[in-house]
């Protein structure tokens, strides 16, 4: 009888089990850039933006060096390079195209999301 009710709980046991969580079905949260924790809240440059555009783009973009003629130390000149100057189509760019930003090769998608979607919301600063 006891080896019935075992045999019994390891079956139930098993059936109980699904392919579903497996670690492919599960998304791993992004690992570049600085995403948004809230969904719903949106995206700022403070917040959002700022270490990606500093982490890619400011080394030659600011006084000094290669492209300091387009400088994107700030919030109100990245803002610009956004609304006037095609930051957003340079940064979305695929490597080998010309004017693709930054030189050394497109940067993450996850990054490119993160300064697409601060552009959607409104280019807040904070």
């Amino acid at each position: 009888m006891k080896k019935i009710i075992a045999l019994t709980l390891l079956m139930a046991a098993i059936a109980g089990c699904s392919d579903s969580d497996t670690y492919q079905d599960i998304e791993a949260p992004p690992t570049t850039g600085t995403p948004n924790p809230d969904p719903v809240a949106s995206f700022s440059y403070t917040k959002n933006a700022k270490s990606i555009i500093d982490a890619n783009c400011v080394g030659c973009h600011q006084s000094g060096r290669s492209a300091s003629f387009r400088p994107l130390t700030t919030y109100a000149e990245v803002k610009a390079a956004v609304e006037n100057g095609g930051l957003l189509n340079r940064i979305q760019l695929q490597n080998g195209q010309q004017g693709i930003m930054p030189q050394a090769g497109r940067m993450s998608q996850a990054n490119i999301d993160v300064i697409v979607k601060w552009n959607t919301d409104g280019l807040k600063e904070n």
